[in-house]
């Protein structure tokens, strides 16, 4: 196993440990912050784009090139009618299950029913939106 991919490794059980120790696996905890009754989350959320915002913007500028390799260099994604739609696919399906991609990954060992049957919908509408896309394309 290279650097890159302990590394990677490491980041996602650092990630993983994050979002079970905020609780962001229990979907009544996050069905309850998205109903604004328990705003306790938002402490988690702003504690994660700090640490992104620090990250990206004052210690990139004292690194001459990230510490695994490659460049820096912005990510000029236009804005898209795709990534609007995405976007709200991603939020109606959150807002209905209480599960995110990242949360619902990182409680997979839990064992849960709805769970597992959240992230096969995930996976399902993930592959029928590139099947779609892909003939959209090629027509």
């Amino acid at each position: 196993m290279n650097k890159k991919n302990i590394m990677v490794l490491l980041g996602g059980i650092l990630f993983g440990f994050g979002l079970a120790y905020s609780e962001m696996t229990k979907q009544e905890i996050v069905l309850s912050f998205l109903q604004l009754k328990d705003l306790g989350l938002i402490f988690v959320l702003g504690g994660a784009a700090a640490v992104t915002f620090i990250t990206i913007n004052i210690i990139a500028k004292y690194l001459k090139a990230p510490l695994l390799g490659g460049d820096f260099k912005p990510r000029l994604l236009p804005m898209s009618r795709n990534v609007i739609i995405g976007a709200v696919i991603f939020g109606i399906g959150w807002g209905l299950s209480g599960q995110c991609p990242g949360s619902a990954v990182a409680s997979l060992g839990t064992g849960n029913l709805p769970v597992i049957l959240g992230i096969a919908a995930m996976f399902i509408g993930a592959y029928l939106w590139g099947f779609l896309d892909s003939r959209n394309r090629s027509e």
